[in-house]
C-alpha cells in the first residue's frame, strides 16, 4: 500500500537486493567514480593555483617598487599623512578584494549548484539502472572537463605559438630601416598571394607600446592579421617595431621626442621609396603616439592621411578607469609604483603590472577563480568530447598571457598623463613634445585626413575617449562591433561581415577600404 515502507526484516541489505543493480555492480561504480573523482580534484587545484599565481605574479613586482617608492616618501610626509594614505589605501584593497570575491562566490555557486542536481540525477540512474549518465559517468565527465581546462587549454595556447604573430625571420618580411629604438619593416603579402604596387600610397603601422605588435599579425596563416589586411590588397606596408628593452639601453631611457625623430626618419625612408606621402596608421596606445607626433610639427610634409583604431585620445573621459584612479588616495597615482630597475641602473616600468592596473580595475570580472570557473563553464558543453581548441582561442589566450611588454618611463608618463588631466576646451593636449603645445586642430590645418575607428563594447578604450578629436575637427568615423581587439582579430578575416577592405554597416569604412580609396582605387578593387 505505501510504496515507500520500509522492509523490516531484511534491512538495508535485502533493500539493496531489490534494486535492479546489484550490490558488486553498484560497489564497482561507485569505486570508478571515487577514484575520477579523486583524480579530478587534484587536477582541479592544480588550475585554480596555475589561475591564481598566474593573476598575483605582478604583485611581487608591484610589492617591491611599492617599498621602494615609500622608503622615499615616508621622510616627506607627517606621520598622520601616512597613517590616512594608508588607511584609505586599505579601504581601496578592500573593496577590490570584495568585488572579486562576490563575482567568484557567484560563478562557484552556479557551477557547483548545477553539478550537484548532476550527481544527484546520476545517483538516480545509477540505483534504478536507468538510462542517462550514472555515477561513473559523471565522475569521468568532471575528471575531463578539468583535464581540458587545466592540462589541455594551455597546451594548446603555448602550442600555437609558431602560428601567432610576426616572425621576422619566415621571408614574409624586410628590414627597410632601424634606429637605435625601433626596426622598420616592410610586411609583404601572405605567401605572395599578390604583388606590391611599389607605387601606391604606403601605410606605416604602429603598435601598441604595451600591449605589443603581435595582435596586429594575429594570425596570418588563418587569413586573420591586420597588417596583412593592408599588405594583401597590394598595398606598400610597413610596421615599425620596437627593440627589445631589456636589451637596448636606447630603448629603456626612450622619451616621446625620440618616438618622433624615430618614426620622421621611418617616414621620409617609406616617402623615397614610393614617392607619396605615407599614410600613419596607429593601433590603441600607438594612435595616440602618432598624433602626438603629428600635433608636433615634425611629420609635416611627410604624412598627409591619418588611421587610428581603438586609440584613446582623451584617457580622462575612460569613465571605468577614471572612476577607478579616483578612488586610489592621491599620494599613490604615480608610476614609480609600477617600475623596476634593470642591472645597469635605468628605470623602467613593468608591463605586467600595467595590464594588472586594467584587471584590478574590472575585478568583478577578472578575479583568478572567477576566470578559472568562467572558462569551466565555456567548456562544459554536452558535446565536450568533440571539443575542438580553436587557433583563434588559443592565439587570442596567447596574447593576453604573454604578449605583455615592459616599457621606458617617458613613455608611459605620456600616457598617464592624458588619463590624469582632460584636454583643454580649445582642443590643446596635456602634454607637450620638444617644448610645444599640442593641439588636435593642427592636423587638420595641416590638411591630414583622418579616419576614427572604435568598437562599441570596448571595455578598455572607452567610446568617449576615443573619440575625443571629434569635438575640436572634422573627422570620419567607423564603428566596429564587439570588444577592444576585434578589429585586429575578427574583423581582419576578410569574409566577415565588418571586413577592414570593404563598406559595412551604415557606409563605413575599413581602415584598408580607407587607404585603397585614397589612392584612388575603386570599390570594386579586392
Amino acid at each position: 500500500m505505501y510504496p515507500f515502507a520500509r522492509v523490516p526484516s531484511k534491512g538495508l541489505v535485502g533493500s539493496l537486493m531489490n534494486l535492479p543493480l546489484k550490490p558488486a555492480e553498484l560497489g564497482l561504480k561507485w569505486v570508478l567514480s571515487s577514484a575520477e573523482l579523486a583524480k579530478a580534484s587534484q587536477t582541479y587545484l592544480n588550475g585554480v593555483c596555475s589561475y591564481y599565481f598566474d593573476f598575483m605574479s605582478p604583485y611581487w613586482v608591484a610589492l617591491n617598487s611599492f617599498q621602494r617608492t615609500e622608503t622615499t616618501k615616508l621622510v616627506k610626509h607627517q606621520p598622520h599623512e601616512t597613517a590616512r594614505d594608508y588607511l584609505e589605501l586599505l579601504h581601496f584593497n578592500m573593496e577590490i578584494a570584495r568585488k572579486g570575491m562576490l563575482s567568484t562566490m557567484r560563478s562557484m555557486n552556479q557551477f557547483h549548484a548545477r553539478e550537484m542536481q548532476r550527481r544527484q540525477s546520476a545517483w538516480i540512474n545509477t540505483l534504478f539502472d536507468r538510462e542517462g549518465e550514472d555515477i561513473a559517468e559523471h565522475a569521468e565527465r568532471l575528471s575531463h572537463l578539468v583535464k581540458l581546462l587545466t592540462v589541455e587549454y594551455p597546451k594548446a595556447i603555448r602550442d600555437i605559438e609558431p602560428h601567432f604573430g610576426f616572425h621576422f625571420d619566415d621571408g614574409g618580411y624586410v628590414k627597410a630601416a632601424e634606429t637605435d629604438r625601433f626596426t622598420l619593416y616592410q610586411v609583404l603579402p601572405w605567401k605572395g598571394c599578390t604583388a606590391v604596387r611599389p607605387n601606391g600610397k604606403p601605410v606605416l603601422v604602429i603598435p601598441p607600446y604595451v600591449l605589443g605588435a603581435s595582435i596586429l599579425g594575429f594570425l596570418p596563416g588563418e587569413n586573420k592579421s591586420y597588417t596583412h589586411c593592408f599588405a594583401n590588397q597590394g598595398i606598400p606596408t610597413y610596421i615599425r617595431i620596437m627593440k627589445d628593452i631589456h636589451s637596448s639601453p636606447a630603448v629603456q631611457t626612450m622619451t616621446g621626442e625620440d618616438d618622433c625623430l624615430d618614426m620622421k626618419r621611418f617616414c621620409e625612408v617609406i616617402r623615397e621609396r614610393h614617392g607619396k606621402p605615407v599614410t600613419l596608421n596607429g593601433f590603441c596606445q600607438g594612435g595616440f603616439v602618432a598624433a602626438l607626433n603629428l600635433m608636433s610639427g615634425e611629420l609635416d610634409g611627410l604624412v598627409d592621411a591619418f588611421i587610428t583604431c581603438v586609440a584613446p585620445m582623451d584617457g580622462t573621459r575612460s569613465r571605468a578607469l577614471v572612476e577607478y584612479l579616483e578612488h586610489i588616495p592621491p599620494r599613490f597615482r604615480d608610476l614609480g609604483y609600477a617600475g623596476k630597475t634593470l642591472p645597469n641602473g635605468n628605470r623602467i616600468v613593468d608591463g605586467k603590472v600595467m595590464s594588472w592596473v586594467y584587471k584590478l580595475k574590472s575585478m568583478e570580472r577578472e578575479a583568478p577563480i572567477f576566470t578559472y570557473y568562467r572558462d569551466l563553464t565555456m567548456f562544459n558543453r554536452p558535446d565536450m568530447e568533440n571539443i575542438k581548441i580553436t587557433p583563434t582561442a588559443a592565439a587570442l589566450n596567447y596574447w593576453l598571457i604573454y604578449e605583455r611588454n615592459d616599457l621606458p618611463i617617458g613613455i608611459t608618463q605620456l600616457s598617464f598623463d592624458s588619463y590624469t588631466k582632460p584636454v583643454s576646451s580649445d582642443g590643446t593636449l596635456p602634454v607637450q613634445l620638444f617644448g610645444r603645445p599640442l593641439n588636435f586642430k593642427r592636423i587638420q590645418e595641416k590638411g591630414i585626413k583622418w579616419l576614427l575607428c572604435y568598437a562599441e563594447d570596448d571595455d578598455l578604450v572607452d567610446r568617449d575617449a576615443a573619440l575625443a578629436p571629434a569635438d575640436f575637427i572634422a573627422l570620419e568615423v567607423s564603428v566596429f562591433p564587439k570588444g577592444h581587439g576585434a578589429i585586429a582579430t575578427s574583423w581582419s578575416l576578410p569574409t566577415s561581415e565588418c571586413a577592414l577592405h570593404r563598406r559595412f554597416k551604415a557606409g563605413y569604412r575599413g581602415p584598408v577600404r580607407y587607404q585603397l580609396d585614397l589612392d584612388g582605387l575603386t570599390d570594386g578593387f579586392t
